[in-house]
């Protein structure tokens, strides 16, 4: 038996909770195709540093999504010029090189001829058009990747080059690619083309024709488990708090000392503090050290703790303020994304 699901949101937090609902909840006796696309997101792999990869600030300012996927690989950029594809399946009869000979198949459909690139991209005329990751189960598989079909190039330099942090991160780097669009090829592509050929290519490999279910936002009202999996995807712990450990270390100097401040963070807590300085206050710096271990690595947590710090201690105010005001400067768009 196979199966089509094409949502109707354009939510990433949706559509990866969706992915997530339906590998969860497959038939093991079927195979489904899941085509999808987001609005302008960040998406990182399981292991990955949103602060290594992605400009977080730029990401804030311009109300972009931040999402991690549960699959391996690199940070990607997605927009409505992405089309997305999952193909889930049992995973005694898993196979990979069917699932890309139907995207062949569905681009031969609209005069483009595409090739394999290594175990996880396709290029067409050299250039990458689709890049993969994976997921395998006790007794199911999946395989998803995303085509670009008509995405802005432009945004992929945007909010994927990090800034110069000073960060020394564990956890899997991206590598860039020369990339192109589907619509270099043909001019007539679109998502609602393409996906068409996906699902045609799709029924006649397996010798099928099936109805294609359409999902909605209603649909996590319906299902607890799909509204469960939503909220793990949209919860800030799970888009920052995952990241591996890494270390962060700043330097400046005020009328009243020098500051050199070296961060370890372990999923997305300062887990330990150590502060250099030739400040004349050793209890200040002390009191930094303690305020800062233990708390979220985002804007929020640390401007309140250092507020709660300054009140409690008049006599330091005015240095507490200055470490505050240029520690939030320097944590610009960490971990502080609105959406």
């Amino acid at each position: 038996m196979s199966k089509i699901s094409w949502p109707l949101q354009t939510n990433p937090w949706f559509n990866l909770a969706t992915e997530d609902w339906i590998f969860n909840t497959l038939d093991p006796d079927s195979h489904t195709l899941f085509l999808w696309r987001n609005s302008e997101t960040v998406v990182i792999g399981r292991s990955q540093n949103p602060w290594v990869e992605c400009k977080t600030d730029k990401m804030e300012e311009d109300n972009i999504f931040l999402a991690r996927r549960q699959s391996g690989g690199g940070a990607v950029f997605h927009d409505l010029g992405n089309t997305n594809f999952t193909f889930l399946s049992p995973k005694d009869d898993y196979d990979q090189a069917a699932n890309f000979t139907i995207i062949i198949n569905a681009l031969k459909k609209l005069g483009i001829d595409a090739t394999l690139s290594g175990r996880n991209d396709m290029q067409v005329g050299g250039k990458k058009i689709s890049g993969s990751a994976f997921k395998h189960a006790i007794d199911r598989s999946f395989h998803h990747g995303t085509l670009l079909v008509n995405a802005d190039m432009q945004k992929l330099g945007e909010y994927l080059n990090p800034h110069p942090l000073k960060l020394k991160a564990k956890g899997i780097k991206s590598v860039r690619s020369r990339v192109a669009n589907l619509v270099e090829f043909n001019e007539d592509i679109n998502h609602e083309v393409l996906s068409n050929a996906l699902i045609e290519a799709f029924c006649e490999y397996y010798g099928q024709t099936v109805a294609v279910d359409e999902l909605d936002e209603a649909s996590l009202g319906e299902q607890p488990t799909l509204n469960k999996y939503y909220q793990q995807m949209a919860d800030w712990d799970w888009r920052f708090g995952k990241t591996p450990q890494f270390s962060h270390r700043i330097e400046t100097r005020f009328d009243w000392g020098l500051i050199d401040l070296h961060m370890e963070v372990q999923q997305a807590v300062i887990e330990e503090v150590v502060i250099f300085s030739d400040a004349l206050n050793v209890e200040l710096i002390d009191l930094l050290k303690e305020t800062l271990t233990g708390i979220k690595y985002n804007r929020e947590e640390v401007k309140a703790k250092l507020d709660e710090l300054a009140k409690a201690d008049t006599d330091l105010k005015a240095q507490i303020d200055d470490f505050c005001t240029w520690l939030l400067s320097e944590m610009k768009g960490w971990g502080f994304l609105i959406r």
